[in-house]
């Protein structure tokens, strides 16, 4: 067997650690746009922060594609283990099930909550949610879809990580070869490191502009470009094991990088380099070295945490156990619960970081509680995407659901 068979084969906790604590990221994200400034979300605090941009572009252009980058290595890691019909059934069941259960059921409190906040219809949950899965409704026709009220919201990403796990099982033999062929395996990790960066700076200058993110599917051509292209990088990193010890080998030059281009930033949003930001849109240069700016710190983060997660994540816990199958549920209900929470504390006027205390609090509990009756209901448990029993050897579909 070869050094990277062995690697592939070989259970990386280090995969489920990021997975863990991105998904967590994005609670505390999902937290601070109710209190950021000038960033639009589906209800805001009255009182609002400007300097909670700064703390949020810390992992604002990176955080999604880091779930995307670790769903591809996961299907790459048991992709010798499964037929490719099999992974493609374990994934629509793991994925697509909860997408329809949380669209008709758990995220409907959202766009309630949101009209109720802008003074568009009257209290009353229920008669709002017959209007909302009603294709057919007049209420709000202004928010309307081509399937009405009903909408995916937060989770997005289940459907677009459906679809391109779907693509890349359909590629998977071409880039299996190509990851372990000769011309790959020669390139130098800095190198392959600065082609990722040139080619989402490639898409960023060609599609960003023209098609501003959406999370529609059909018309977010810019996103899907990103996400896409770093789910198939994803997929190639652990077929290409020198890279992948390349980020763990360099992770403290990465996060050096990624803290500069970050510092970089931040010091434009707060207009340090005002000749440059009036160039934008005239200089092919000026908007080349933007993009490159940005690419880089995408790639200096994502590689800098797998590296850092590769050198000291990779070991097993207690609570990497529970995580593994409760981060899907707790993802599916956790943007529900903070806004349900903070419209509910709205009117007490508490003290900004005291409120946001309290709606992480309240978050942590209804996702844990939310888990631990799903976990215990064999018809609850799909609809969670959870298997409907336990099996001894249940990582690796695991990794191949999420």
């Amino acid at each position: 067997m070869t050094q990277t068979q062995t690697s592939q084969n070989a259970r990386r906790y280090d995969i489920d650690w990021l997975r863990t604590l991105a998904f967590g990221i994005l609670i505390l994200y999902h937290v601070g746009m109710y209190y950021v400034a000038d960033w639009g979300w589906h209800i805001k605090n009255e009182q609002t922060f400007a300097w909670l941009q700064d703390v949020m572009i810390l992992s604002n252009p990176w955080r999604m594609s880091l779930l995307f980058f670790i769903s591809g290595m996961a299907l790459a890691l048991v992709a010798d283990k499964y037929k490719y019909t099999e992974l493609a059934s374990i994934r629509t069941r793991r994925l697509m099930l909860p997408l329809l259960f949380g669209m008709f059921v758990i995220v409907a409190p959202q766009p309630y909550y949101e009209a109720l906040d802008q003074g568009l219809i009257e209290p009353g949950f229920w008669a709002f949610w017959l209007e909302y899965i009603n294709p057919h409704t007049t209420l709000l026709v202004e928010h309307h879809s081509p399937i009405g009220l009903l909408t995916w919201n937060h989770l997005w990403f289940l459907p677009y990580l459906w679809c391109y796990s779907l693509l890349i099982l359909l590629l998977a033999p071409v880039l299996k070869r190509l990851a372990q062929g000769q011309m790959l395996i020669a390139v130098p990790f800095w190198m392959a490191f600065f082609a990722m960066a040139v080619i989402l700076m490639l898409i960023w200058l060609a599609l960003r502009q023209s098609f501003p993110s959406t999370h529609a599917l059909l018309d977010d051509w810019y996103n899907h470009g990103k996400y896409f292209s770093v789910f198939v990088l994803g997929y190639v990193f652990p077929l290409q094991q020198r890279w992948w010890q390349g980020a763990i080998a360099n992770r403290n030059r990465l996060l050096l990088l990624a803290l500069c281009t970050y510092s970089l930033i931040i010091l434009d949003n707060h207009q340090a380099f005002p000749d440059a930001a009036a160039l934008f849109n005239e200089n092919l240069a000026v908007k080349i070295t933007y993009g490159m700016v940005y690419t880089v710190n995408h790639w200096a983060w994502i590689l800098a945490v797998l590296g850092l997660a590769g050198h000291w994540l990779n070991k097993p816990s207690p609570t990497l156990r529970y995580a593994n199958d409760a981060i899907l549920p707790w993802y599916m209900l956790h943007q529900t619960l903070i806004i349900v929470a903070a419209a509910n504390l709205k009117s007490l006027a508490l003290a900004p970081g005291l409120e946001a205390v309290i709606i992480l609090l309240l978050t942590s509990a209804g996702c844990y509680l939310g888990y631990e009756i799903a976990k215990r209901s064999n018809w609850l448990r799909p609809l969670f995407g959870l298997k409907m029993r336990r099996k001894k050897n249940s990582h690796a579909e695991g990794l191949a659901a999420v």
